[in-house]
Parts: C-alpha cells; structure tokens; sequence
C-alpha cells in the first residue's frame, strides 16, 4: 500500500464522510419538515391557541337584554280616556291652580316589557290625598292599565322592581292628617298580570296607659 500524499483522501475515509454528510441532509430535511408542521417556529405555538379559545367563548357567552325605553306619556289624559277608572276619581282630576293637575306619575320596569311601564297617582287638590292608583303597561302603541286601586286613601310606588301599594287605615274620630295606621301591600309581575307577593300592617300612636292602678278603697266594716 502506497502512501498517501497531501491532498488525498482514502476510500474508507472518503465513504465515513459521505454518510455523516448525508445524515446531516437529512436532519436537516426532518427539522424543516417539523418546523412547517408546527406553523415556522419547530414548537407548537400555545398562546395564541388559548387566546383564540378565550375569545371565542366570550363571543359565545349571551349578552344582556336591553333596558326598556323609557316613553312619556299625558298621564291626565290616559287616565280620562281610561274606561275603567271611576267617574269618581275623573270628577276629582280637575287642575289645581292654572294647567296643575294633582297627579303623581312615574316610570319603571314592572312587567318587563320593552318600554317602561307607568305609575300614576290622583291626587285630592288640598291635602294630597290619594284617591286612585294605577299601572299602564305598553302595549303596541297603546297603554293598557293591568292594576287599578281606588280604595281612598292610597299610593302607589316602584320599589326595586315590585309595585307597592301603600293604604292608610282610618278609625272613627282620625283626622286626614292622622291615620291609625297603614297597610303595605308588595305585587310582583308573573303570569301576566299582578300578583300580592308580600302583606305589612303597622299601627301608629296606638297609646297604652301603663301608669300603676289604685287599688280601690277598701269597703268598711260591718258592725
């Protein structure tokens, strides 16, 4: 066997290389292939995977349902067109001074509709008393009254989305200014119309005598 001189590369050796040489093609061929499989980055890309599914369920998730509108109305003249409230309580709707009407009116949601629902309240002239309570709920273009009371005295009110009827309770000899006490009655929308959902009674100045008793005077003696 001959020497090798400078420059010259045995078969053997010539044959090593040429494996390493096509191990590292194809490496190489294995890591692109893995890196176009993966989106260019050779790893699985996590974060915008979890992002995607974030917004996508926020997208899913329902949104809430809109307030009702809130409508004005002539509260006057729905409760003088209105053919269930009493001749009596249209007779006391006269204005107080000038255009001023005694009326009470306000806007909520009772019976969740899509527009507020209106509360009004006819009032006596001199001393605010109410003589007629009544709820109109909107229906199409119209109003339709779905609660009326016009036991004297009454008021009506929204609280927290109930309706709430108050009534003083008169005894004989109480003056206007100074009832017995009340009752508070709480309705609640369901089924389509108004329902009593809560009863409060409260007693005012009821005046117990608790001062100590004499004993009666002792009979006398009989002889």
């Amino acid at each position: 066997m001959r020497g090798l001189t400078e420059g010259e590369v045995s078969p053997a050796r010539g044959s090593l290389q040429a494996v390493i040489t096509a191990a590292a093609v194809l490496a190489a061929l294995a890591l692109l292939v893995s890196a176009c499989a993966t989106g260019g980055t050779g790893t699985r890309d996590e974060g915008p995977a979890h992002a995607d599914s974030v917004a996508g369920a926020a997208a899913a998730s329902p949104s809430p349902s809109p307030a009702p509108t809130l409508q004005r109305v002539d509260a006057v003249q729905l409760v003088k067109d209105d053919p269930l409230v009493s001749n009596a309580v249209k007779k006391t709707l006269q204005p107080c001074a000038g255009d001023d009407y005694p009326v009470d009116v306000s806007y909520g949601d009772l019976t969740d509709g899509a527009v507020d629902d209106v509360v009004i309240n006819v009032l006596t002239c001199g001393d605010a008393v109410g003589v007629g309570s009544y709820v109109y709920r909107a229906d199409g273009d119209r109003y339709q009254n779905v609660f009326q009371s016009e036991e004297s005295p009454v008021y009506a009110e929204i609280d927290r989305g109930a309706l709430m009827v108050t009534k003083q309770v008169y005894e004989n000899g109480d003056q206007v200014s100074n009832p017995s006490g009340e009752n508070v009655i709480t309705y609640i929308w369901k089924d389509g119309r108004f329902v009593q959902d809560d009863f409060h009674h409260t007693d005012f100045g009821t005046t117990v005598d608790t001062s100590p008793t004499k004993a009666p005077a002792p009979a006398p003696a009989e002889n």
